[in-house]
């Protein structure tokens, strides 16, 4: 495995291998847990070469995030690189200007709900740094996890819209053993803030189950996740079930996919995760729009 800390030394690198090799990316923040390793091991059967990054990015934290204490375990990140057989490290100090940059991206539509609602700036962060990062390494492939589902989403529209030639393939949520979603913010949760936690996954899955059983109507899933939640005192930052592909809100489940979405703090952690419901199988459709039926 190479590592290299510079956007020459990344390019110098992978161009003379481009012409007869397949890239796949995998972009990460480092603290890399089985969830990271699902998606390396996914770019590995995708493509000939795997390229990583490890890079915390200040532009998608706002003021009093924990953008510095979000933890840094490069060794250990390296380590597991190797043994999984990834072929480039990226690990640069900077991506930006030393005065911030002066030129980013910015999303509209897509994130403005969820995650981006208290977020204001984060997405634009998100894609202002994978699109640098897609710039650099020019993978054929590049490989998101579902957990973050609508940065998933944006990152698609981003491709699409700026008519980049990636393909953007989305992996699975890797679960620890009780169903709580592998984050490498779960360090932060004492054992207390562990059991706590897992009433997200609880909710998420009753809304899912109840889906399957028949229920269709979005106010009675989310009635049902909400008194989960409140037996464990969670106040969710959001409890909500939208379309999987435009995001825009449902008030029944049809054919369109639907995803219920979560996130609250426990402890010292924001905790996010999502789940698919009814009808979620199906090839999702180029578009979804506000159901009000």
């Amino acid at each position: 495995m190479r590592i290299a800390r510079t956007t020459a030394e990344i390019r110098r690198q992978l161009k003379p291998l481009r012409s007869r090799q397949t890239i796949a990316f995998v972009p990460t923040m480092g603290c890399l847990h089985a969830g990271h390793m699902s998606l390396i091991e996914k770019a590995g059967k995708l493509a000939d070469i795997v390229v990583v990054s490890i890079y915390v990015n200040p532009l998608q934290f706002a003021a009093g995030e924990d953008l510095d204490a979000y933890p840094r375990t490069f060794d250990k990140d390296a380590t597991l690189c190797r043994n999984a057989g990834v072929d480039f490290l990226f690990h640069p100090a900077t991506l930006y200007p030393k005065n911030g940059p002066t030129i980013t991206l910015k999303a509209t539509q897509l994130s403005d709900c969820l995650c981006g609602a208290s977020r204001p700036g984060h997405f634009d962060g998100v894609i202002t740094v994978v699109n640098i990062l897609f710039n650099m390494i020019q993978p054929d492939f590049a490989i998101f996890g579902e957990k973050d589902w609508q940065q998933l989403a944006i990152i698609r529209r981003m491709v699409e819209d700026l008519q980049m030639p990636v393909e953007i393939v989305g992996s699975d949520i890797i679960r620890e053993a009780d169903g709580l979603a592998m984050s490498s913010r779960n360090r932060y949760l004492s054992d207390a803030d562990r059991k706590q936690a897992l009433a997200l996954y609880q909710a998420l899955r009753a809304m899912q189950q109840s889906a399957l059983a028949g229920e269709k109507h979005v106010k009675t899933l989310k009635s049902v996740a909400q008194n989960i939640l409140d037996a464990a005192d969670i106040r969710p930052e959001y409890l909500d079930i939208r379309c999987a592909h435009s995001l825009t809100t449902k008030r029944m489940l049809n054919e369109q996919p639907a995803r219920a979405f979560i996130a609250a703090r426990v402890g010292k952690a924001r905790l996010i995760d999502n789940m698919p419901l009814a009808f979620n199988t199906t090839p999702e459709p180029a578009s979804c729009t506000e159901d009000s039926r």
